[in-house]
């Protein structure tokens, strides 16, 4: 590539994928944009592991709660608690959470930008033009040897460089922030997350109430087409008592399950986060999985500038799968055979009640990979799971 750029990477998007990339090329000494829209804030429940807070070096600061037991709610409402032996899962608010990360990566180096994207320009052998709108929505352009898409599900960066990207399949997620009062309702629990497995309240996946300290996020996500998701959170509210607390804001947006095939143009393009579909099927979990997406093609990119050849973006997506490829196809399962009706979501809670699962479940969420070293567990656990999917267990 001849002729010099404004940027060496412009990265597009500044959620946990597009800012952490931004922070580790900046910290390299690359000279790089961070290009974010103004105000926008994902639907999500907030939690993040402890891995998390440990390989991204998080404050305790920026955590609103620590969660210390889950609660699954079945179809018939029996519910099962699973507490957290010795850990805690971390509750975030992604508004102070995201700018925490882009600041973190302006102070680094990486120069801000707030505007729009509009469409990448490329001229051979010459850096590509990135077009976008600023926040008074006049044109501008700068010039960069690399791209990194990290804005969002419906990636603008993806559809326009790389064949697929407009296919990837989602789940629309949909939740209101409240205030929860000084005398919350009996059924709330500041340091539990409910997870609700009714087919009334998601005919396909699940809904929630997060506890987020003075706050709680109420929450629900379906890919099913014509489902009303406020009407669904409408009667959450009214079934755990929290339909009078005052409503802080709410957000949607879609939630891609399944990573795209491919994450580069092969030229100058590699894409990050939900643009690249990494959100864990089954638990919708995608903070943490943006966070070490971002830093993956982060590294790519370095690979890329410093020998020359594009083919380095190709390892983004080669080390992620190959690290939590095997993490993401398990729980595609359980999402495909779990999620299906509310004879199949009853026996899913039951499962969740086994002291087996719940060790297995709490080990690998908190440390991001299965385990390995309680292969006993692992054989019961496969013989009652088959037991419960035939109809053969006890309900």
């Amino acid at each position: 590539m001849t002729g010099s750029a404004d940027f060496d990477i412009v990265v597009v998007g500044g959620g946990p994928a597009g800012a952490t990339a931004a922070n580790d090329l900046a910290v390299q000494g690359h000279r790089v944009l961070l290009l974010d829209k103004a105000g926008r804030i994902k639907p999500c429940g907030g939690a993040i592991p402890p891995r998390l807070i440990r390989d991204f070096d998080i404050p305790q600061s920026l955590l609103c709660a620590h969660a210390k037991a889950a609660r699954m709610i079945a179809p018939s409402g029996k519910t099962v608690d699973m507490p957290i032996d010795g850990g805690y899962v971390g509750m975030v608010n992604r508004d102070t959470f995201d700018e925490f990360l882009r600041e973190r990566a302006a102070a680094s180096g990486a120069v801000r930008q707030t505007g729009e994207f509009e469409r990448l320009e490329n001229n051979p052998g010459q850096p590509s033009v990135v077009h976008f709108s600023d926040e008074t929505g006049q044109a501008r352009s700068v010039t960069a040897r690399y791209i990194i898409g990290a804005d969002g599900a419906r990636s603008k960066v993806g559809k326009q460089t790389i064949k697929g990207a407009e296919k990837i399949p989602c789940v629309f997620a949909y939740h209101e922030i409240i205030a929860v009062p000084e005398t919350a309702p009996e059924d709330f629990d500041p340091v539990r997350c409910d997870v609700y497995y009714q087919g009334h309240l998601s005919p396909d996946f699940y809904a929630w109430v997060f506890p987020h300290g003075g706050t709680a996020s109420i929450g629900v996500g379906s890919a099913q087409k014509g489902f009303s998701l406020r009407g669904a959170i409408k009667d959450l509210r009214a079934a755990t008592g929290l339909d009078h607390c005052d409503t802080v804001r709410t957000e949607g947006a879609p939630i891609p399950l399944k990573p795209l095939k491919r994450w580069d143009n092969g030229h100058n393009v590699v894409l990050a986060g939900d643009a690249a579909g990494v959100v864990a099927p089954s638990s919708g979990e995608g903070i943490y999985y943006a966070m070490v997406c971002g830093r993956e093609a982060a590294s790519a990119v370095r690979e890329a500038l410093a020998t020359g050849q594009a083919s380095a973006l190709k390892l983004a997506r080669k080390r992620f799968m190959k690290a939590h490829g095997k993490v993401f196809w398990v729980l595609g399962i359980m999402q495909h055979f779990w999620y299906r009706n509310d004879k199949r979501r009853e026996r899913f809670v039951q499962i969740c009640a086994d002291p087996d699962v719940q060790y297995l479940t709490w080990q690998a969420y908190m440390n991001k990979e299965l385990v390995r070293a309680r292969p006993a567990a692992h054989a019961r656990i496969f013989l009652k799971d088959m037991g419960h999917l035939l109809g053969l267990s006890p309900s």
